[in-house]
């Protein structure tokens, strides 16, 4: 270890920055979120400065820093980039015996500024010590992605009731144990779900019955998570956290093994998918189990492909978990008809094209197809139809019927924002005869409306998808 890790109190100390640009921006910024004294020197403040330099801790020098301006300094940052200033920076620091960083000179650097996730009070830093500051930044990335925001306040929850938990448990074992139950638990539970009251409720409670040594059941709960149209990386970050925290995942046939394979190692995959005609459960049944399941006393991840309340019957699944009461948390996902046409370069809505946008699915309840064809049919608008490709031929056939002119653009797009992703363009006399000479496998979207004629200008997704699967076989040529 190159380097000693700290965290240096800096509230109401001064602090020294030297430049206008970027770089002097964020060590300010850090500086102040710290509560310390800024000053920053500089002849004007870049655009960066536009949020903070009305802050009443900071005060703004148009000269140069002297040497009499570092008496009494903590901290130093050089940040203009000029060799022979970042020098007399370095210089000036030392003689009043303040600790100076200049950006990217390792030499002038009596400490090395981390790359942070501020979760405050939660605090993480991450360090290369100046060897690889690009891995430190994806580190950062990876982990902001994984760490909920609220995980800050639910610290600040915790540290409020550490005296209590001091009074209840004297022996120190017995503290770390529920300090554990509590943050892996029911209790991190409720406050990261956004009831703190709650929380705080169901907090006291385990610290009475931790205190007279009594075991407490727990509390089982249901995550119905929106897994977005395909592409893993459309996943919320609260989707992801969850994820990682279910000891069950009820799953459907839409939803891939990139996603699939991002839930926690060691949690029981119950596989519910449903395709016409072709159930493996219920919905009931799966509603059912998902009661049981909570009821046990486990961590259930309900997750389904778009998002569950289009067209994913995820009210009717909580309704079910509600008249049991079991508690459940809802995250919503990008739904097909917006994920599905960005990857298929389609605009749902455009002003020269259309105002609204009306989604539909040609799947009603038992299967019975039930449309509102004279919204349907009205112009200046894009109609996105879920899970039509089994009943394309009727639907283009219906829209024509009602007056629609048969050369109005359509399209399909198949497995929309996946790597094997297809899109058959045409119009409504023609989509269906076009989708199957292609041989679609599904699931697929149909888009109507005269945006479809703007896919061939903005199709942005054919050439990514190409350039990662370049990359891709490269990468394994080499291996």
């Amino acid at each position: 270890m190159d380097h000693l890790p700290i965290f240096l109190d800096v509230k109401d100390k001064k602090v020294i920055v030297d430049g206008g640009g970027t770089l002097a921006a964020r060590r300010v910024e850090r500086a102040l979120d710290a509560g310390a004294l800024v000053h920053v020197y500089a002849a004007e403040l870049g655009g960066e400065f536009r949020e903070l330099q009305n802050h009443p801790s900071l005060t703004h020098h148009t000269a140069a820093p002297q040497l009499p301006d570092f008496a009494g300094a903590t901290v130093a940052y050089g940040a203009t980039e000029d060799a022979d200033r970042d020098r007399a920076l370095y210089d000036m620091a030392n003689h009043h015996h303040a600790l100076a960083n200049v950006a990217d000179v390792t030499e002038y650097c009596d400490f090395i500024t981390p790359s942070i996730i501020d979760r405050s009070p939660l605090v993480i830093a991450i360090s290369s010590g100046g060897a690889a500051p690009i891995i430190a930044r994806i580190l950062r990335a990876r982990i902001e992605a994984i760490l909920p925001a609220a995980y800050g306040k639910l610290a600040a929850f915790s540290g409020r009731l550490r005296e209590r938990v001091m009074a209840k448990l004297k022996a120190p074992e017995s503290r770390r144990l529920f300090w554990e139950n509590t943050i892996d638990g029911p209790v991190a539970d409720m406050f990261l779900a956004g009831d703190a009251k709650a929380a705080k409720k169901q907090f006291l409670k385990e610290l009475d019955a931790t205190a007279l040594g009594q075991d407490i059941s727990k509390v089982g709960e249901v995550y119905l998570v929106g897994a977005g149209p395909g592409d893993p990386d459309l996943l919320t970050f609260r989707a992801l956290h969850l994820m990682q925290r279910a000891d069950v995942v009820l799953y459907d046939r839409l939803i891939g093994d990139g996603i699939i394979n991002l839930v926690r190692r060691d949690a029981e995959r119950i596989f519910v998918g449903k395709s016409p005609n072709d159930h493996t459960m219920d919905q009931q049944d799966i509603s059912e189990l998902m009661v049981k399941l909570a009821k046990d006393g486990k961590r259930v991840l309900r997750l389904k492909g778009g998002d569950p309340f289009i067209f994913g019957r995820g009210g009717e699944e909580l309704e079910t978990l509600a008249a049991a009461n079991v508690p459940f948390q809802v995250i919503p996902g990008i739904t097909a008809a917006s994920g599905c046409a960005s990857y298929a370069g389609i605009p749902l809505t455009h002003r020269d094209h259309a105002q609204s946008c009306v989604f539909v699915t040609a799947h009603g309840k038992d299967g019975v197809l039930s449309l509102d064809w004279e919204t349907m049919a009205r112009p200046g608008q894009t109609v996105a139809i879920y899970m039509g490709r089994s009943s394309l031929d009727f639907l283009m056939e219906e829209f024509i019927r009602r007056g629609v002119d048969p050369n109005t653009p359509a399209a399909i797009v198949d497995n929309g924002t996946r790597p094997n992703q297809q899109v058959i363009k045409g119009n409504l006399s023609n989509l269906y005869e076009r989708a199957e000479a292609a041989s679609l496998p599904g699931p697929a979207l149909v888009i109507i409306g005269s945006v479809v004629e703007l896919r061939d200008r903005l199709n942005w997704y054919k050439n990514y998808a190409a350039d990662q699967h370049s990359m891709s076989l490269t990468a394994r040529t080499k291996l």
